[in-house]
């Protein structure tokens, strides 16, 4: 199977495929051999209408190794949680639905890390971490610097009944359960990763272009 990986800059995307994506008037394709992500993200910051760009080359995986060599690279984990009656667990932070993640502590693996970041921004004791969903990658600038965080994302249970417990601190104002019928609300009003996250799980249908590719 072809790979293909997506970066997010805001709400636009650079997808790296091995495989010309539908629909590619829709995108602006970029030069695999002149490629900068520091440059590139000054561009779609600015006034570049394009939602959509794509680079198309023979090993998607070397060139996205590539490319987090190329800058500062942050790792995060965190988990979509199941509890017993099938519902999800979602935050609510900076105006959006979000799910719980965090930055890795120095030396920490990411699935602990994914772990400990679900229990201290929730209020609750995951039972159990299980497979790994996805990879979700997106850039944004620290004191003027382009960065990449990659977030490591993992399937989680929780057979508890435990009061939901935002992390004020951390800007979260809420933690809800959600049933699958309930997860329009949050496609509505999330980040583009998060639906990467939701997509791989079955969660959503009749998602636009290029989460759907």
């Amino acid at each position: 199977m072809a790979l293909k990986y997506r970066i997010y800059i805001n709400q636009k995307v650079v997808l790296i495929t091995e495989t010309t994506p539908a629909q590619t008037e829709m995108y602006e394709q970029l030069d695999q051999q002149s490629f900068d992500l520091k440059i590139l993200y000054n561009k779609i910051i600015g006034n570049n209408p394009k939602l959509y760009y794509y680079i198309l080359c023979d090993d998607a995986k070397g060139f996205l190794k590539k490319v987090m060599k190329s800058v500062t690279l942050i790792e995060a984990a965190g988990g979509l949680v199941k509890n017993s009656k099938k519902d999800y667990l979602f935050i609510f932070r900076n105006g959006k639905w979000d799910l719980p993640k965090g930055k890795l502590e120095k030396g920490e693996k990411p699935k602990e890390g994914a772990v400990r970041e679900v229990e201290e921004e929730c209020g609750i004791a995951i039972d159990k971490c299980g497979d790994k969903i996805v990879n979700t990658y997106h850039v944004y600038t620290i004191k003027g610097e382009v960065v990449l965080k990659k977030t490591h994302w993992y399937k989680m249970k929780y057979k508890g009944k435990g009061k939901l417990k935002p992390q004020i601190e951390e800007g979260i104002t809420d933690v809800r359960w959600m049933g699958k019928n309930d997860i329009t609300l949050v496609a509505g009003n999330t980040f583009p990763s998060i639906m990467d996250v939701l997509l791989k799980r079955d969660l959503l249908a009749n998602i636009p272009v290029p989460l759907s590719e």
